[in-house]
């Protein structure tokens, strides 16, 4: 199964409206999405469940307008943690107390009516924000917890990944750009990291940009930021992760999504090392490191109808291919062995042995998803396993040879099971390419991932 970037969010407003609203805005970000009538329980709520992000109504008293209850809450959950993700839900006429908001250590604000596109980029937003800041946390010398806390080390010592952890140690630590290719699933976003944490930068928490996962429309509002009432919907002053990831490092995933017509704006950026808001006239300074990924192949990134090959000088100054896993299946058994240990401490399982000839078996399968499905595998065979060893049939694999093609749908005529064999096969068909599959099956993304979740994938 694939899951959603982040696991819980929390909306606190007394108007059952506004909340039902709002968490079907957020549904698709997150695997469960809570609310709260009163701030009042916020504070144990925090305490005992750690949400990602937090939407924050101001004012809860009967024609209350100056925020002051709202804003006594969340000075105490800053306090508490203070890289808290807390967005402010505010009427149109009090964008000042928003303001003073985020003075206190609010991450954002949306006024209400809000569109449900605008909440979910705020709220994603915050939400990276402060899993960013977590992350540089635990990246600064404590492996260990790392492993606890579901964070993967770059893992592997074949030949290929030796390459790519010594290209790691001559990049990191100066401020070329790097661009790192490779097929989904590889985990390139765990190798920036990594260049990030090596890097003079790495005391400062690398911000990222999921730019598959980022409407169209709000890309240049992301990337660069924007002025109130630059657009509909703009109610306030945004910095952009450009800005944000000022001093610091920021990883641009899926970097061949990027908007042809954009691409010279940013190209300009990192040029000038500044960057002009939406609706600003004046340039604003960064000093910022690029770390850029895509799944797409360099014979397509080099197609001038997709993406201006100036601006992939710029970021490609280290160029870094990340193999698939059916070329480094040397490092198999460790991986394996690394995951299967994981989500044993995680969900309190005993430690199972793994059989040669499983091991074997494992290493001889094509991994299509490359390390992410290899993960997802172990987890599953972790929850199902009920003997003193594994065995095949708790690893979710298909009942196929190694190379074999797709698998034609069966002769079955259950419509669940027929719906389970073609998500399948448009998974396969775009190596576990969520968008690609959708667009493929005619659904939208978040459609997908709740039919995926259905059967089980």
């Amino acid at each position: 199964m694939v899951e959603q970037p982040f696991d819980l969010a929390v909306i606190v407003d007394d108007d059952p409206d506004i909340a039902l609203a709002a968490r079907l805005a957020l549904r698709d970000l997150f695997k469960e999405v809570a609310t709260l009538p009163s701030p009042k329980e916020l504070p144990a709520f925090v305490s005992s469940r750690s949400p990602d992000a937090i939407l924050l109504d101001l004012n809860f008293e009967r024609a209350a307008t100056d925020g002051s209850e709202g804003l006594d809450y969340l000075g105490r959950i800053m306090t508490a943690d203070p890289e808290a993700a807390v967005v402010i839900i505010t009427a149109h006429g009090a964008v000042s107390v928003a303001v003073e908001a985020i003075k206190r250590g609010a991450s954002d604000f949306v006024a209400k009516p809000w569109a449900n596109e605008r909440l979910a980029s705020t709220v994603r937003s915050a939400a990276a924000l402060r899993r960013s800041k977590l992350d540089a946390r635990l990246e600064r010398g404590r492996t260990s917890e790392l492993a606890h806390n579901g964070e993967t080390p770059l893992l592997g010592e074949s030949e290929a990944m030796q390459r790519v952890k010594m290209l790691i140690d001559r990049a990191a630590p100066t401020d070329a750009n790097v661009l790192i290719l490779g097929e989904n699933g590889t985990g390139k976003e765990i190798v920036a990291r990594e260049i990030h944490r090596k890097s003079r930068r790495g005391e400062l928490p690398m911000v990222s940009i999921d730019l598959g996962a980022t409407a169209e429309s709000l890309f240049e509002s992301e990337l660069f930021g924007h002025t109130k009432g630059s657009f509909t919907g703009a109610t306030g002053e945004r910095i952009g992760r450009l800005k944000a990831a000022d001093r610091s490092s920021l990883f641009l995933d899926e970097i061949g999504n990027l908007p042809l017509h954009l691409q010279p704006k940013l190209l300009t950026a990192l040029e000038q090392r500044e960057v002009v808001p939406v609706g600003a006239n004046r340039p604003v300074p960064i000093d910022v490191r690029v770390i850029a990924a895509t799944n797409l192949s360099a014979e397509r990134l080099a197609d001038e109808t997709r993406f201006r090959q100036d601006l992939l000088f710029r970021l490609n100054t280290i160029e870094i291919h990340l193999p698939p896993l059916r070329a480094r299946i040397d490092d198999i058994p460790q991986l394996i062995d690394h995951y299967l240990r994981l989500y044993e401490r995680k969900y309190d399982r005993p430690e199972r042995a793994l059989p040669g000839e499983l091991i074997d078996t494992l290493v001889k399968h094509d991994w299509p998803g490359n390390v992410r499905a290899l993960r997802h595998a172990a987890e599953r065979a972790v929850i199902m396993a009920d003997g003193v060893n594994y065995r095949l049939d708790d690893f979710p694999l298909p009942s196929r040879p190694h190379g074999a093609g797709v698998p034609l749908l069966s002769g079955s005529l259950n419509l669940d099971q027929l719906e389970k064999q073609m998500i399948e096969r448009a998974l396969r068909m775009h190596h576990f390419n969520i968008s690609l599959a959708a667009g493929e099956l005619g659904l939208s993304r978040g459609a997908l991932y709740r039919r995926m979740e259905k059967h089980g994938l």
